[in-house]
């Protein structure tokens, strides 16, 4: 139960369900209410009761004062205002113990309907009332590549801002200005933030800039930013920043995007280049014009005429103000005094500010904009829709947390090598996205090859992202965003990784022999792969010191760092974060004992099944293997 959705409740006494018609025990008032109450029930049949609504909505309903639902109420030790929201549970206990017959009301489904039914009539109308909006951009690159610095330049250059008297506060979104037409910029901490909303179906980036340093060029978090903002299909515009710089080599760089796939425009390709300082404030208009160009080519419009739709770009719970969240307005226009469902949190716009802290009344497309009124804080990356009363958007609000349970009971990968070939052959899969990690750069070409050569007429095989070192949550963000499925050659997930993927429900397969990795892609392509064994990491253990016990015979004495060591687990031997041997853990000690297991925090004595080559500073990963379900 509680009494505001989504928000913790206070200690209080369990509330006693009582059974229909009441007890000999109960006051005399409620006898009386009872009484009274048994004859509206026969007049009015079973009362149906929504999933949440206020005490005064239940007084109206059960059609007494909202009084005696609060002594209700209070008699149960909940304390409540007439304007506080109970749930279906607490309301229907209430109406019980006045006498009602309680059902829970099926109207959440019809409501649904008739937001989604106004949605479809919406995007109809559309057509005939959109109007060109502002270009929404975000800003990606490798971190020290001056990402921050552009941003700073970039206000700094904006005059509206200037006359306004500068940008006051940080709303995690902000507009400029130049020649009368305006540009959205999110200032998000890069790709991670911006796959994240995609992963949660919100697509809220019209262009991506790339900022790549003159003098250093293309690094490892560059190459994640192109791939990110190629998997949502978003036109590119590279800032080569720095240029100021004695060491700069912009030709060196502009080889380097070929190298990596995008080609400037200099070299014949359709890839906007605009060479920029961001520390002597030189390039910055001419980068916000072809933003301008770039966002007038891909024709961007929208309907500002009806109830808004956007996203939240960021939210916190701030200490005076409650549930804060920073929204973009993607369609229609938002108003102070408007009532939004935005994911599983219902509310009413009390207040809104723009990105220079002023109060304001609306919000048209592509607006950034600062809200209070909520009754929790969303997550960034959920979609926010205007609904036509506070009622319908609870309704809403608690349907969705229902359902999200549910899912999250019957949790399904979206996309699995294992049911790959059904998708195929029920036709709901046309492209298979995979990321590629490895231990070397050398065997990235010869394994990607092989794969994109599985494409056939059914299905193409695509790599939309590669590397090196061990699978990362940011390689998880994307796999979950992209239906894609990742594979690891000679690498590990990181422990945040294997979570993320578990939660997101993403397929990380590993491989040491590349014909082995090929051979299950292709076998799963033609529906003909065995049942999988999903690996389960059971702990990790560092070899400290060896201790001879025959000859060429060792037993490494290990510190348990993580999880525990079970005796009988397969074996991975990990040195300078390499794996060196896959096998069995063969024995188990803790001082002279055979034990069948060692927890973390404790030193015990372990040795690998054919290996003898183990040494001090080893990293001893042990795991074991269940079917899938």
């Amino acid at each position: 139960m509680s009494t505001r959705m989504g928000a913790k409740r206070p200690a209080r006494p369990p509330m006693k369900k009582r059974r229909q018609g009441g007890s000999s025990a109960r006051r005399p008032q409620a006898e009386a209410a009872t009484s009274l109450s048994a004859t509206k029930k026969v007049e009015r049949g079973v009362i149906q009761i929504p999933q949440s609504l206020t005490v005064k909505e239940l007084a109206d309903l059960l059609q007494v004062s909202p009084a005696q639902v609060i002594k209700e109420l209070l008699n149960n030790g909940i304390m409540a205002n007439i304007n506080q929201t109970i749930d279906f549970e607490t309301a229907a206990i209430v109406a019980q113990d006045l006498g009602f017959e309680t059902k829970e009301a099926e109207i959440v489904e019809e409501v649904l309907a008739g937001v989604s039914a106004g949605a479809e009539d919406r995007l109809v109308e559309d057509a005939a009332s959109l109007v060109p909006r502002p270009p929404v951009v975000t800003i990606m690159g490798h971190v020290d590549h001056g990402k921050t610095s552009l941003l700073d330049a970039i206000r700094e250059a904006n005059v509206t801002a200037r006359e306004a008297g500068g940008i006051t506060q940080h709303i995690g979104a902000y507009q400029v200005e130049i020649r009368g037409q305006k540009i959205t910029f999110l200032d998000t901490p890069g790709h991670e933030a911006f796959t994240a909303m995609r992963a949660r179906g919100a697509q809220a980036t019209d262009v991506a800039i790339l900022v790549v340093a003159a003098d250093d060029g293309v690094m490892p978090q560059t190459q994640e930013a192109i791939d990110h903002a190629r998997a949502a299909k978003v036109p590119i515009i590279v800032a080569l920043n720095k240029i100021d710089k004695a060491n700069a080599n912009p030709d060196r760089v502009k080889q380097q995007l070929a190298d990596a796939g995008l080609l400037i425009e200099d070299w014949g390709g359709n890839i906007v280049c605009v060479p920029v300082s961001a520390k002597k404030r030189q390039g910055i208009e001419t980068l916000l014009e072809m933003i301008l160009l770039v966002a007038e080519m891909a024709e961007l419009k929208a309907n500002p005429t009806g109830p808004a739709r956007g996203v939240v770009i960021e939210a916190e719970l701030d200490k005076t103000r409650g549930p804060v969240a920073t929204m973009l307005v993607q369609r229609g226009t938002l108003q102070v005094g408007d009532n939004l469902v935005i994911g599983q949190v219902s509310g009413k716009v009390r207040a809104m500010f723009n990105d220079r802290g002023k109060g304001v009344k609306r919000a048209e497309p592509s607006t950034p904009a600062k809200i209070l009124g909520l009754a929790d804080v969303p997550q960034a990356g959920d979609t926010f829709e205007v609904v036509s009363d506070e009622k319908t958007a609870r309704l809403i609000a608690a349907s969705r947390a229902k359902q999200k349970q549910a899912e999250a009971a019957t949790a399904q990968r979206a996309v699995t090598l294992d049911d790959l070939f059904a998708q195929i052959q029920a036709g709901q899969m046309k492209e298979l996205n995979i990321i590629l990690k490895t231990d070397v750069q050398g065997s990235i070409e010869p394994i990607r090859t092989s794969l994109e050569r599985l494409s056939d007429e059914n299905v193409k095989v695509s790599v939309i992202h590669q590397g090196t070192g061990n699978v990362t949550e940011s390689d998880v963000l994307l796999g979950q965003a992209s239906k894609a499925i990742i594979v690891g050659f000679n690498v590990r997930a990181e422990p945040g990784a294997r979570k993320a993927a578990e939660t997101g429900g993403v397929d990380v397969r590993h491989y040491d022999v590349i014909y082995n990795l090929v051979d299950d892609v292709k076998k799963a392509l033609q529906g003909m792969l065995e049942p999988k064994y999903v690996e389960v990491i059971d702990g990790r253990a560092e070899v400290r010191q060896l201790f001879k016990i025959g000859k060429g015979e060792f037993i490494a004495g290990s510190a348990v760092t993580d999880g525990k060591i079970t005796r009988g687990d397969f074996a991975r031997i990990y040195r300078d974060d390499k794996i060196i041997h896959d096998g069995k853990v063969a024995s188990l000690r803790r001082f002279k004992d055979d034990v069948k297991e060692v927890a973390t925090g404790y030193e015990c004595g372990i040795s690998i099944e054919g290996f003898g080559e183990i040494q001090p500073g080893d990293i001893i990963e042990a795991y074991r293997k269940e079917r899938a379900s």
